[in-house]
Order: structure tokens, then C-alpha cells, then sequence
């Protein structure tokens, strides 16, 4: 039975803000709007409601939107960051009843304060305007292993190859925004992903991992080295199927932008000068799916 929604205490909001890598700015509006049942009755209602959503599925990896804000006060807009403060005794007493060190734990949640940061640069002001990518984090599903995330996943219809069938259990591989993506440490990450899973999550053996990024697009290759850490990353998947747009993915990804004016673009590095030439010379780019065996 889960707990009723309960935020943590305040003084131990420093300690909390640290390991979950929040910046100043946004713990200060964050303290700012802080809720209350007897001051937002209908907005402590409606987090309740996130909240029970999210850990009656504690454990569970199927995709998953939270019930969100009714409006974009401070507090709507800071209103997932609450859900999952509240989630977080949950999803930490989770993480020890399956063994996971409080490392790989707090490397896992802290994605929640780089999330933050990445929403204040996208779109101007503070707060967490999207529920489903950190569900992962908070339900247990997903673990910073190095350089890499891995999440439990079932194989997809758009998935399959010869090597695996639908509805296998397998792992997604992501690439967070934390350096450089040598291939020493995405063998390392890739190394601790084959014995983390099996070690913690022997109830869903998986031989295969899956990626989807445009990080994976072979159109990557034409503009960078062979010996580019992206293209070595890439070359590490089998494709499968044809992918979809990814221009708005490469944008917010690489230059936090929404809907930018190609010509306002930064051109420091050689991605970002592939990027804008790729753009203007009327091409797209695309996220692509691969496979590697575990």
C-alpha cells in the first residue's frame, strides 16, 4: 500500500537539492512554491493524484504520463518537480530492496536537477513542463551506469530484427549530457549494464540492447571523422527500419533551442557547423533504432 503524498521535510532540502543536482536558481522557486493543502487545496489534490499514479506502478517500465498541472503558475510549473520529491522515499526504498548501491541511486535521480536546468534553457524560466521521461527514474526502471543510461524495456513491433522478437525483454540505452562519449567509457557502461541488470533484475533476463537517437543517423558520418567518438558510437548498432524526424531532437539537444533561426545558431564545433549546413542545404535529420547484443 502506498503512503499518502507527503513532500519531504524542508530543512532537509539542502542535502536533497544536492544529491539530486538542482541548481540555486531553481531551489529557490522551488521553496518559493512550495504547496500546501490548506493553501492549495485543488493543486494538493491533483499532485496526489500524479503521485499515486506513479508509484502504484513502482517497478514498471511501460511508458507512462502523469496527470498534470491546470495551470502555468509557479507552482504548475514546478508542479512534477513536487510529485516526484514526493516519490522520492518511495523510489529509494525500492532501490534497496533490489540490492542498488546508494551511487548508482543518487547518479540515477540526481537526472531530475539536469532536467530542470535543461527546461530553463529551452524555455526561459523555471520549472519541469514534461512528466514522462523521469517517470523512468522515479518508478526504478532506469539506472546511470558511467557514461550511459539503461532502462528495462519489452522489444516493439518497430524493434524487431532477426536477432530478437517482440515483446522481449530487453534494455534502452540513452545518452545523457554529462561529457564526452569516448568509447572506454560507453565498453565500461556497457560492461556494468550486463551484470547490473542480471544481478538486480534476474526475473527479466535480456540479451539485447536497444537505441534510438539521431545519434545513430549514418548522416552523421558524412560531415565527422571516422574515428569521431559519435560515429564510433554509432557504429556500435545494427539498424532497423527507416526512423523518423529528428531536427526538432537535434536542436534542443545540441543547442537547446526550440524552433530556432538557423542563422542564429552557434557554429563552435564541428557538429554544430554539420548541423546548420545540413539544415540549410534543405536536408533533415533522423532518429534511428539499432541493436547491439548483450
Amino acid at each position: 500500500m502506498t503512503r499518502g503524498f507527503r513532500l519531504p521535510e524542508r530543512t532537509y532540502l539542502p542535502a536533497i537539492f544536492d544529491r539530486l543536482a538542482i541548481d540555486e536558481s531553481d531551489r529557490d522557486e522551488i521553496r518559493a512554491a512550495w504547496p500546501s493543502p490548506e493553501s492549495d487545496p485543488m493543486t494538493w489534490l491533483s499532485l496526489e493524484r500524479a503521485y499515486r499514479t506513479l508509484v502504484t506502478d513502482m517497478g514498471g517500465f511501460a511508458p507512462l504520463e502523469l496527470p498534470g498541472p491546470a495551470d502555468s503558475s509557479p507552482l504548475g510549473r514546478y508542479f512534477f518537480a513536487f510529485v516526484y520529491l514526493a516519490a522520492l522515499a518511495d523510489v529509494r526504498r525500492f532501490h534497496a530492496r533490489r540490492g542498488i548501491s546508494d551511487d548508482v541511486s543518487w547518479a540515477t535521480l540526481s537526472d531530475l536537477g539536469r532536467n530542470l536546468k535543461r527546461d530553463r534553457l529551452l524555455l526561459g524560466d523555471g520549472g519541469l513542463r514534461t512528466s514522462g521521461w523521469l517517470t523512468l527514474h522515479f518508478r526504478g526502471s532506469i539506472y546511470q551506469l558511467g557514461r550511459l543510461q539503461f532502462n528495462r524495456m519489452n522489444v516493439r513491433a518497430a524493434h524487431v530484427a532477426d536477432a530478437f522478437r517482440e515483446g522481449e525483454p530487453a534494455l534502452g540505452v540513452h545518452i545523457p549530457e554529462s561529457g564526452p562519449l569516448t568509447p572506454e567509457a560507453c565498453d565500461e557502461s556497457i560492461a556494468q549494464a550486463r551484470s547490473f541488470f542480471a544481478r538486480h533484475f534476474p526475473e527479466t533476463p535480456t540479451r539485447v540492447a536497444i537505441c534510438t537517437s539521431w545519434l545513430l543517423d549514418p548522416q552523421v558520418a558524412e560531415y565527422l571523422e571516422p574515428d569521431a567518438n559519435i560515429v564510433r558510437f554509432g557504429r556500435r548498432f545494427t539498424l532497423v527500419g527507416d526512423g523518423y524526424d529528428g531536427d526538432a531532437d537535434v536542436l534542443r539537444f545540441v543547442f537547446h533551442r526550440i524552433r530556432p533561426n538557423i542563422d542564429e545558431l552557434p557554429q563552435r564545433t564541428t557538429l554544430e557547423r554539420a548541423i546548420v549546413a545540413h539544415l540549410r542545404a534543405g536536408k533533415h535529420w533522423r532518429n534511428r533504432t539499432g541493436w547491439l547484443a548483450l
